[in-house]
């Protein structure tokens, strides 16, 4: 079973492109770190985003686009039917498909995100005060928790793929997940914006590696409870596709 879905979700072309979006931060975070290291060259120094913390959410999109797809593209094309009819127990369908897109999207964020940091490193060097300027043990943490949150960016994309069963709808979900409920919560009353802010996609990641978000978030959920709160997210997901995959037609 787990080789079939890869074997779907290989052969699909949307893949490819998916995973090749992402990779061309490796590029995006070579020429930004050769044009910060130039500014620094220039004035001595300057503190500046580490390009796999800056360019995160292309990686998260870009692979939440093959979640989303591993199970839209079979319903767009109708042979959602022909897998059911292979495997009639939909919750083993679904897990595989949760397997295959988790394995898929964690070995590629971790390509992406550490090749990306490797030649940052090597292109910027020590010219840029503050600009990746922590040890790899440092910085560890943090790209750990990227490469997470990519993975269940992904998972979220394929339950909400199941429950929708259209690919606009399903990306159009997880670009208000990433981006606009995390631009709301600010304006919520106080300590709401406070709390909530603190639960969104964009601030779980640093709260993993047990940085500041901002002066109001500082500290506000340790590095175990982000982790959880973070793989919610998919849980939530998964449990609703499941709900609603067993309870409907194909």
């Amino acid at each position: 079973m787990i080789a079939s879905e890869w074997l779907k979700l290989r052969s699909v072309s949307s893949t490819r492109y998916a995973i090749g979006a992402a990779a061309l931060v490796i590029v995006l975070g070579a020429v930004w770190s050769f044009y910060v290291g130039t500014l620094a060259d220039a004035r001595g120094s300057i503190r500046a985003a580490a390009p796999e913390e800056g360019f995160l959410p292309l990686v998260q999109i870009s692979l939440a686009l093959v979640g989303v797809l591993a199970v839209t593209a079979e319903y767009g094309t109708g042979t959602v039917r022909a897998s059911l009819t292979a495997v009639p127990r939909r919750g083993a369908l679904l897990a595989a498909k949760a397997t295959v897109v988790a394995a898929a999207t964690t070995l590629s964020a971790l390509a992406v995100i550490f090749i990306t940091y490797a030649v940052s490193h090597l292109i910027a060097g020590d010219r840029a005060v503050g600009y990746n300027a922590g040890s790899f043990s440092d910085d560890l943490p943090l790209l750990l928790g990227s490469v997470l949150s990519v993975t269940v960016l992904a998972l979220v994309g394929l339950g909400l793929g199941v429950v929708t069963r259209s690919t606009a709808a399903a990306v159009g979900l997880v670009v208000g997940l990433l981006f606009v409920l995390p631009g709301i919560a600010p304006y919520l009353p106080q300590p709401w914006n406070v709390r909530v802010g603190a639960w969104m996609l964009p601030n779980l990641v640093p709260q993993i590696a047990g940085e500041r978000i901002s002066t109001r978030l500082d500290g506000l959920l340790p590095p175990a409870a982000a982790v959880a709160v973070l793989a919610g997210y998919a849980l939530v997901a998964l449990v609703a596709a499941f709900l609603v995959f067993e309870r409907r037609d194909a």
